[in-house]
């Protein structure tokens, strides 16, 4: 089962109803919360309504738009909620294997069970790249990255026996490098919210968690899934806690063993701290110097001193020495 949250119109809930790997269905449900339940109510949906199988789907960032893509090669593209189409292309792919939309909704990136994988302008509906591969390679997962500085795409390789992680630029769409993280072959990839964190899950049931900024792993779960292949992962949006699910073994909840990261409060705790150490170290310099910063008052207050002053002495009139 892939469900998607609209991320900006909760409890609005997305469900492609699947056996195994092939969805038969695309659904429409309202989530409704109650105290200890939760309970799904469908809801129409005429465009999504006779699409067939599904293999993928997306929601931008804002939750305004997202894409599904079947299992015959079929991308569409809607707004959300008035599910206008933006994009309906038939013979995108052979049939898809994943696809995401970048941060700030204007790039959708797919991949094809063939190995190819596409770009997408999504306000002008059409394809912008092919990116570039050699024979033996295969395109699989991707993920645009999430932090808003650093504009990349993730992407797992399949390249004979080797299983990479290769980095694309967004910028002119070209490869900036790659690295060997998971080491055997990846079933999902998912980002964390603030996009400091990479998951990766395996088609034998293990996943890691992999730090953006070094690309080195941070976190090993070894049989999550045991025997199962992770079929989608997700972050949590505060904390460092993942998702991941499988046909076999269902939901699993992992905490992630990396660094904690520093809260709000504890911010704004050093800040007042700082504060109030300068204000501390000012009124000490101020008790503890000299007489020129620290002046008495009225009549008590002596004479100018020359040298603070940078004034010369008065002269004698006679400069006889004897």
């Amino acid at each position: 089962m892939i469900i998607r949250v609209a991320p900006m119109f909760a409890p609005k809930l997305h469900v492609n109803q699947i056996n195994t790997t092939t969805c038969l269905n695309c659904r429409l449900f309202k989530l409704i919360f109650e105290e200890f339940t939760v309970r799904l109510i469908p809801r129409d949906a005429p465009a999504l309504e006779s699409v067939g199988p599904q293999k993928c789907l997306a929601f931008s960032t804002d939750g305004a738009k997202f894409a599904i893509g079947g299992e015959d090669g079929h991308l569409r593209i809607f707004h959300w909620p008035s599910m206008n189409v933006l994009l309906d292309e038939p013979k995108a792919h052979r049939s898809f294997r994943d696809m995401d939309i970048s941060l700030d909704s204007e790039f959708l990136v797919t991949t094809s069970t063939d190995g190819a994988a596409r770009i997408w302008n999504i306000d002008e509906g059409v394809p912008l790249v092919n990116l570039t591969r050699s024979s033996n390679e295969n395109i699989e997962c991707c993920r645009f990255s999430r932090d808003g500085m650093k504009p990349f795409l993730f992407c797992t390789v399949t390249k004979g026996q080797s299983f990479l992680t290769v980095v694309w630029s967004i910028s002119d769409w070209k490869r900036i490098g790659y690295k060997k993280l998971l080491g055997k072959p990846a079933s999902t990839l998912s980002v964390s919210m603030d996009g400091k964190y990479l998951a990766f899950g395996s088609q034998d049931g293990d996943f890691c968690a992999v730090d953006v900024k070094m690309m080195e792993v941070s976190h090993w779960s070894k049989k999550a899934h045991l025997g199962s292949a992770i079929s989608s992962i997700e972050f949590c949006p505060t904390e460092r806690v993942v998702i991941s699910t499988s046909s076999q073994w269902g939901a699993e909840l992992t905490n992630l063993n990396v660094p904690a990261d520093w809260k709000e409060w504890q911010i704004w705790l050093i800040l007042l701290a700082l504060f109030l150490a300068s204000a501390i170290l000012f009124y000490v310099f101020y008790e503890h110097s000299d007489s020129f910063w620290n002046l008495p008052m009225g009549r008590h207050q002596p004479a100018k001193p020359w040298s603070v002053l940078k004034e010369s002495p008065p002269v004698s009139e006679d400069q006889n020495p004897w």
